[in-house]
């Protein structure tokens, strides 16, 4: 968050969603949310719906509420089939264990 706001750093998008994919393999779902946030917005990466919405489907499935609206309202404008590939894609998503 510290790159995404520019508190204490430089604003950097791209650093920022570098950190963000790190913690979001690792199962956080605050970071996950906030990969989706700049996979929607084009911050950091390029724009990427379908992305977007496979981060907030990890997220929401931990309860993450913002990530739930979020993954709602965009799911709305995917096709049956690209919300099926990328359900099936989510489900089968396992963390990444820390490095050591």
């Amino acid at each position: 968050m510290m790159y995404f706001k520019g508190n204490g750093v430089p604003r950097d998008y791209a650093q920022a969603v570098s950190w963000y994919r790190k913690a979001a393999d690792q199962g956080d779902t605050d970071a996950q949310y906030a990969l989706g946030v700049s996979n929607y917005n084009g911050e950091g990466v390029s724009k990427d719906n379908k992305l977007a919405y496979f981060w907030w489907l990890l997220s929401s499935a931990q309860g993450f509420e913002k990530a739930i609206e979020r993954r709602d309202y965009l799911e709305k404008t995917l096709t049956s089939q690209q919300r099926a590939k990328i359900q099936a894609a989510a489900t089968n998503w396992k963390p990444i264990a820390p490095a050591r």
